[in-house]
């Protein structure tokens, strides 16, 4: 039996609040995490992503009361991010109630976290987050961005999803930063270019605007399926996402009525 398709509501939180904005800019406040991860949970999703979205832009760590709350109110796995730059990070972040990390920024400044978070814990905890933007000079046409897409590295995006892969992260959470909050769809290519490259499981992340969308993104390689503002506003909903899936012939875990 194919694996079945993950739908993920993704809460980006600042302050202590789930925000959304376009491209990362132009935030507004959409709720309280603890609420929404509750509602979600409820409505079918499969697993939750958490993104402290300021911690490294601050020089922060992960607020970790907000995630431990958080946890209390899921039954499904739930990833956290945003300010993890060590082992000790990740470790923290699982004992306050997280499945699995994130990794982004501090990963593109030492690439052996990938390797020692892989050791410790096993590539199953660690996810890298992978911030792209479309770049003419590079190989592959795309660039990997830090800080919340606020700063361009020069990287070439393929090539540091195939080097995640290779140092043990355990699956790649692809955000195109053009498509992020445009609800004009995923970036396809993008998603297929990189899909052509690694193996590893690929969670589609930036663009999401209706339930077709989330299809198209499974056709073109995606594992899983990420989204915030259309669920946060209630523009689509979990359960249409799994129905539109189901009606492009892919595996699905069924909501509860």
């Amino acid at each position: 039996m194919s694996v079945a398709i993950r739908v993920i509501p993704c809460l980006d939180v600042s302050g202590g609040r789930v925000v959304k904005g376009v491209n990362f800019l132009h935030l507004r406040d959409a709720g309280d995490p603890v609420e929404l991860a509750h509602r979600y949970d409820a409505d079918g999703a499969d697993e939750l992503t958490f993104l402290d979205v300021s911690a490294s832009a601050e020089g922060r760590a992960t607020t970790l009361e907000v995630v431990r709350r958080t946890a209390e109110e899921v039954f499904v796995p739930l990833t956290v991010g945003g300010g993890v730059r060590s082992v000790a990070d990740v470790d923290q972040l699982l004992r306050a109630g997280a499945d699995k990390v994130g990794v982004n920024t501090a990963a593109i400044h030492r690439p052996e976290l990938i390797d020692e978070v892989s050791r410790r814990f096993g590539n199953q905890v660690l996810v890298m987050s992978l911030d792209a933007r479309r770049c003419s000079t590079t190989p592959s046409g795309y660039e990997v961005t830090t800080h919340g897409g606020k700063q361009g590295t020069g990287i070439d995006a393929v090539a540091w999803a195939r080097e995640v892969a290779d140092r043990g992260a355990g699956e790649i959470l692809l955000n195109s930063m053009d498509a992020d909050g445009t609800r004009a769809g995923f970036d396809l290519e993008m998603l297929a270019d990189v899909r052509a490259a690694v193996s590893l499981p690929l969670i589609a992340s930036g663009g999401a605007g209706t339930a077709a969308h989330f299809a198209e993104a499974a056709l073109a390689g995606a594992d899983a399926v990420l989204a915030a503002s259309v669920f946060h506003f209630a523009q689509v909903s979990i359960r249409e996402v799994k129905a539109a899936l189901a009606n492009a012939g892919l595996p699905v875990r069924t909501v509860r009525p």
